[in-house]
């Protein structure tokens, strides 16, 4: 299939051919329709469900609108915001699961394949995967041995954004480690602006922060250990990571009102008409924030860099991804998870910006800027890569509003003194969660 016939028009009959290859599994004899109208699932209705809201959701909105096109189908998307876990389990606890939805915690898809709430990927589906997916993604989307999960979309969560004309205003500079991150925040805090900008209405942008600390002060294996719970909370390491934290959370370089602002206004906070401040962390996705504001361009005033080197580590990426399982048994349902796992899927979002696909054949010409390839690259060339230890630990302890390592991470921001304590809380949370 041609890449490049990704005009309006052109894009539904491509994807025509990605989808078929779900159904030239139903066909009798196996052979492949001749008849595109063998797609053709009019009349029925598929519902997926994501926690993407705004310009993500308008986004991956558009990627259904292929969908549709192609076969006729109906889809219909709601977001769950942060509530996947409670709204997925009341709504299979009602009997009426949606037929797709993305799923931002490996975790998750593990408790709810253990429960037997998933169906496995047919064979047309796996076949697309393991063509177009590293194994550690095919791994991620498995459980006990059974693929269930297509990843589409990934995300690099160790990018530290910066608006270049308060910094270039300020005399800042990119910094080459933690301590020079901390002395360039000073710098434009003296112009007149907040070093940087962060928003605890919600826990997980603070989770996140950990997690990027943690993997350059205790390393990847440490890591995989405090995943697991293999070490408590209040191991020694646990203990650093908190005291590098509190070097920034404990000052003044921080924006004030961080405990009552959401994460998208932290973007705004510096790339809006009226910025407040010069940095803000979070992952790629800030990208399409940006784009959506429409006050800063990504390539020009918005930038990144990497996420600092902590005591001489070596590069180091934390990642994530929204990652689509299916509950219902059905050709049509079937169809959509062969067309997400496919390039096409991805190459629909890709040129809109805030999207890094983790699939291999996603063709980067597509990328809409330089920074969107550099993202990439950064993701692809980090000499240790770790998953977002929130989104691997079990939901009660790593993917609920208001308790657990959200809520925690919260407490820790407004009182970044009592390290103690807070590591204390999150053993105790850890053990009632594992």
């Amino acid at each position: 299939m041609s890449k490049i016939l990704r005009t309006k028009l052109l894009l539904p009959v491509a994807i025509v051919g990605a989808v078929g290859l779900t159904l030239t599994a139903c066909s009798p004899g196996g052979e492949t329709p001749t008849d595109p109208t063998g797609n053709d699932f009019s009349g029925q209705t598929l519902e997926v469900a994501a926690a993407w809201s705004g310009d993500e959701q308008a986004n991956f909105e558009a990627v259904l609108d292929v969908f549709e096109a192609a076969t006729g189908a109906t889809v219909n998307y709601t977001s769950f915001g942060d509530q996947a876990a409670t709204t997925l389990g009341t709504q299979i606890a009602g009997g009426n699961p949606p037929n797709v939805a993305l799923l931002a915690q490996p975790a998750l898809l593990q408790q709810l394949a253990s429960d037997g709430n998933l169906v496995a990927l047919n064979d047309a589906t796996k076949a697309v995967v393991s063509a177009n997916y590293a194994q550690s993604w095919i791994d991620l989307g498995s459980a006990d041995g059974t693929l269930y999960g297509v990843w589409f979309k990934g995300a690099n969560k160790s990018t530290m954004w910066y608006n270049a004309d308060i910094y270039d205003g300020a005399g800042a500079s990119v910094p080459t480690d933690w301590d020079d991150f901390l002395a360039q925040l000073r710098i434009v805090a003296d112009s007149g602006y907040a070093g940087i900008s962060i928003g605890a209405d919600v826990g997980w942008p603070l989770t996140d922060w950990f997690e990027n600390v943690y993997l350059r002060t205790a390393g990847g294996d440490m890591y995989d250990q405090l995943t697991n719970h293999e070490i408590p909370w209040t191991d020694p390491s646990v203990t650093e990571a908190l005291e590098v934290l509190a070097t920034l959370w404990g000052t003044d370089l921080v924006q004030a009102g961080a405990a009552q602002r959401t994460f998208p206004e932290t973007v705004t906070e510096v790339f809006g008409a009226n910025p407040q401040a010069g940095t803000v962390y979070e992952g790629d996705f800030v990208a399409g924030v940006i784009t959506g504001d429409g006050n800063s361009t990504v390539g020009e005033n918005a930038l990144f860099y990497d996420f600092p080197s902590i005591n001489g580590s070596a590069p180091a990426v934390v990642g994530a991804g929204d990652v689509a399982v299916a509950f219902v048994d059905d050709e049509a349902t079937h169809a959509l998870m062969e067309f997400l796992a496919s390039p096409e899927a991805a190459e629909v979002w890709v040129p809109l910006g805030g999207l890094t696909s983790p699939n291999q054949g996603v063709n980067t010409a597509l990328y809409p800027d330089d920074i969107s390839r550099q993202i990439a690259e950064a993701l692809a060339g980090a000499e240790t890569f770790r998953f977002d230890m929130s989104d691997l630990t079990p939901s009660a302890f790593g993917g609920t509003t208001g308790q657990g390592f959200w809520q925690l991470m919260i407490e820790f921001l407004q009182n970044p003194s009592d390290i103690a304590g807070i590591q204390q809380k999150l053993e105790d949370a850890a053990v009632a969660s594992y």
